[in-house]
């Protein structure tokens, strides 16, 4: 699943370094990839507070600088939460900053240290005999992994857990994607098969699911123009994937949200709590109109149990819906 979205300042700065083509380029894209990797390695041996502490620093600089991350947070506020006092709404910047930050701290550790060590970091599981059913039964399974919490930790428990195959959408730099190859090497590494969001590829996740395997998909990226329907999320109209609720009414494979939830933290880490929930039954209706209404309202409703954990420095509502006058939010800002 995508991780572009936690990468710290050291990755964006490699982001269009090296750019897919001629294959002379290919040991430069991976020499830096083992560069930045030999660097997060060092950073996620430091003591879970340090970390903790450096992931503060970076809300604060944030804050203070009002970067990229800070005006997304705070447009994204505006949209969905238009009833709060000015001070509630700035409050809930500073926690949701505070909390993306260590979660990028977290997760350069999550990324280098052993998925075995890190699967410790569980002090609860909710609904995993809900996989092992759907899994029994043979019809496939899709989880729908939305952006709430730490989706790597997630993901190195499904690996853990089950053979899958997972989609994401390619980064623009080679650089960012051989490195991401690089942090999932684990043990598992070989329980995942990797699925590109691209047209030909998707043929690989309806085979899977018509064998009775697992597939992962983060349901709450915005996709390409056509290639989804609008529906509301948190009030606001946007677009929203159509190819999960596809698989799910063709192949007749179970559709269950899971995700990773901070529940504690401590000089000696964070603790989480592993749910899976199963989908409403609308997520898989063949009207893609009223499948990816479902699905968003599923994924508000998780996404409300804790906010400041919710992925808002995404671009979620770039694109508007034709016809209706309205303008990018994010554009000039």
């Amino acid at each position: 699943m995508s991780s572009e979205a936690v990468l710290p300042t050291m990755l964006w700065a490699a982001r269009g370094a090296v750019n897919h083509g001629p294959v002379r380029l290919r040991r430069m894209t991976s020499l830096a990839a083992r560069l930045l990797y030999a660097l997060a390695s060092l950073i996620g041996r430091l003591p879970w507070r340090w970390l903790m502490r450096l992931g503060d620093a970076l809300a604060a600089w944030w804050r203070w600088r009002d970067v990229r991350e800070s005006r997304v947070v705070r447009i994204n506020l505006e949209l969905a939460y238009p009833d709060l006092l000015p001070a509630q709404r700035d409050a809930m910047h500073a926690a949701i900053l505070r909390t993306t930050a260590r979660q990028v701290l977290e997760t350069i550790r999550l990324w280098t240290r052993p998925h075995a060590e890190n699967l410790t970091l569980l002090r609860e599981t909710h609904g995993t005999d809900l996989m092992d059913e759907a899994i029994a039964a043979g019809r496939g399974v899709i989880i729908a992994a939305p952006h709430h919490g730490n989706w790597e930790l997630l993901n190195q428990w499904l690996a853990w857990r089950t053979p899958l195959a997972i989609l994401y959408r390619p980064p623009e730099s080679a650089v960012v994607e051989a490195f991401l190859n690089l942090v999932r090497a684990d043990t598992d590494a070989a329980r995942v098969t990797q699925v590109r969001a691209e047209g030909p590829a998707i043929r690989q996740l309806f085979k899977r699911l018509n064998d009775g395997g697992v597939v992962g998909i983060l349901p709450d990226q915005q996709p390409k123009a056509g290639d989804g329907e609008f529906a509301p999320f948190f009030g606001v109209q946007a677009l929203t994937m159509t190819l999960l609720g596809r698989l799910a009414s063709r192949t007749g494979a179970t559709v269950l949200f899971a995700w990773c939830e901070r529940v504690d933290t401590h000089a000696d880490g964070p603790g989480f709590a592993l749910h899976l929930h199963a989908a409403p039954a609308e997520v898989s209706d063949p009207d893609p109109k009223v499948a990816v209404a479902a699905l968003n309202e599923a994924v508000e409703h998780i996404a409300r149990r804790d906010p400041a954990q919710y992925q808002w420095t995404y671009k979620r509502y770039t694109l508007r819906p034709p016809g209706s006058g309205e303008q990018n939010p994010y554009w000039n800002r």
